[in-house]
């Protein structure tokens, strides 16, 4: 075989090494894929239509200040960011998709008036464990690492869902917490990526720590 033909089947086996996206293999596309199109349901879903059908502007306005009008919200979804950053590709991008499309489906369950009992005690542990999770570089598999932050971004979802304002349409609104969700995700991610420095990597779990502080007082406070 000549040495081309040999270094072909090399990069297919471990993926090309040029790739913008390392490490991005079959399972975490396939996950992404699905992630979008659960996302794109969810915002669309007759049940999200029927909810104030009205006020599209404002509900995207609406929508797009929620997450950012609390610091409880705030810390946890740039702590989701932060744990992505750490932990490198695929945990990246497949965290702050998950987060999202997990969060609309609270959304959903907040719009339609279904109870869930304990949100502003799991918003509060979001933050504390979330924090805890930079702090201590704690790395799970993606698997796991999804699962963590699918769980916390229900009580998010169901609290942005349950203050629906008035009027506004629950299809924008959802759109706006979600894209502001993500742009929150996305500073994390940003900040991050000063992870590659040593000196970085201890800003980051000392914002870690802070992360988890406030948790820590936001569960006393709702308990």
């Amino acid at each position: 075989m000549t040495s081309a033909g040999r270094e072909a089947i090399s990069i297919g086996a471990r993926g090309d090494a040029r790739s913008p996206l390392p490490g991005w293999g079959p399972s975490a596309r396939r996950l992404s894929a699905f992630a979008v199109v659960a996302l794109l349901t969810a915002l669309a879903s007759p049940l999200g239509l029927s909810a104030h059908e009205g006020g599209a502007a404002e509900g995207l306005l609406n929508g797009l200040k929620h997450p950012v009008s609390g610091l409880d919200h705030v810390v946890a979804m740039v702590a989701v960011g932060l744990w992505g950053a750490q932990l490198g590709q695929p945990a990246v991008w497949v965290l702050p998709v998950v987060f999202p499309v997990v969060l609309a489906l609270g959304g959903m369950l907040g719009l339609m008036g279904v109870p869930l009992p304990g949100v502003e005690i799991g918003i509060a542990l979001s933050a504390l464990v979330l924090g805890g999770m930079v702090m201590g570089e704690v790395e799970p598999s993606v698997v796991v690492t999804a699962l963590v932050v699918g769980f916390f971004a229900i009580f998010h979802g169901h609290a942005h869902g349950a203050e629906l304002p008035e009027g506004a349409s629950g299809v924008t609104y959802s759109l706006g917490f979600v894209i502001a969700t993500g742009l929150l995700h996305a500073g994390g991610i940003a900040f991050g990526l000063i992870h590659k420095w040593p000196a970085g990597q201890t800003a980051i779990r000392v914002a870690g720590a802070g992360v988890a502080a406030a948790g820590a007082l936001f569960l006393w406070q709702a308990l």
